[in-house]
This record gives structure tokens, sequence and C-alpha cells, in this order.
């Protein structure tokens, strides 16, 4: 799947995790398989930092024939990530939206089938209700650190579990990761 200098910039990016909030190797390798079986093609990434899981989404993605929207705050992270996307053969499938992930969600226009949540975590329930309305049935949503910032991301899961649209599943990776599948 990855050639063996991308293994190596995967597995160098995997000892920042403590200072980039990277998702775990196993969370990541799941998504992008889940993207595969799934066969989404229009992805959406709140929170990009240096690009680690915009990889894995993306190369899963670009193998459907999709593409990825990313969202990011900091300048500094975006030319990270867009470093390790070059480095990783998905640039040409990422756009990449600067500025704070609620100003950016407010003026998409476009439908999406899977959504990866990993930023600001008292927000997810905010992120939840602004991408809401540009999801298709049968579309997924992901969110990391529903364990390890439990309280943090409380209202977002109690929603989204509350939500009759949505079947949700705790997958209990080491930082959490909540699976939603929109049913209608």
């Amino acid at each position: 799947m990855w050639t063996k200098e991308q293994e190596e910039l995967l597995s160098e990016l995997e000892k920042t995790q403590k200072n980039f909030w990277n998702i775990d190797r196993a969370s990541a390798n799941f998504l992008n398989m889940l993207i595969k079986l799934y066969g989404a093609k229009n992805g959406l990434e709140i929170g990009t930092s240096n690009g680690y899981s915009g990889c894995w989404l993306a190369k899963a993605l670009k193998e459907n024939g999709g593409k990825l929207t990313t969202i990011e705050y900091y300048e500094k992270r975006i030319a990270l990530a867009k470093e390790n996307f070059k480095k990783c053969e998905v640039d040409d499938v990422i756009t990449i939206r600067q500025g704070s992930a609620i100003d950016v969600l407010s003026t998409l226009d476009e439908t999406f089938d899977f959504v990866f949540i990993d930023a600001n975590k008292r927000e997810y329930i905010r992120y939840f209700e602004l991408v809401s309305p540009h999801l298709k049935k049968g579309s997924i949503i992901a969110a990391d650190n529903v364990l390890s910032h439990a309280e943090k991301v409380e209202t977002y899961v109690n929603a989204i579990k509350s939500d009759k649209n949505f079947q949700t599943e705790l997958i209990p990776f080491p930082a959490g990761l909540l699976i939603s599948y929109k049913k209608n």
C-alpha cells in the first residue's frame, strides 16, 4: 500500500503523536479500510494537523476515485501537511481549507459521504450540527478521542447516539473512535 519511503515517513510522523495529536496507526488503518469497504468518494477531515491521518484517508479515497477536503487553522501545520501529502502522493486529491473549522464548515456547499472529526474537542457538537446537512443517506462520521477526552466530547456523543437518523458504535482504540452511520 505504501512505498518504503512513505512507510518510513509515516513511522516518523507517529513519533510526533504527542506534539500533533495524530491518531494511532490502528485507527488510521481502520479508517482507511472503512473508506475502501464503503466506497466513499468525498471525504471531509476536520483537523488536518501535520497530515498524518489525512494521508491515510486520502489514500483510500484516491483508490476509490475520490477526494478529501481537510480543514486546519494553523499555517505552520498546513505547510507540514502539504509536504507530507506530497510525499505520500495524495496531494492531487486533497484540498486544504484554512481557518476555524466552524467558519469553514459554515461555508461548505457540497455533500460528503465520509467525515473524520479530530479537532477542538469541545466543538465536536457544533461540527456535527454544521456538517449534518451535508451528509447523504449512508454517510459515515468518525470522531476521534471519545475515550481519551470523554468529558470534552460528551455533548456530541450523547447527541449522535440519541439521534434516530444515525446508528453509532464505539470502537475501543486507545483514544476511542466513535463511528456513526447515517440511516436516512
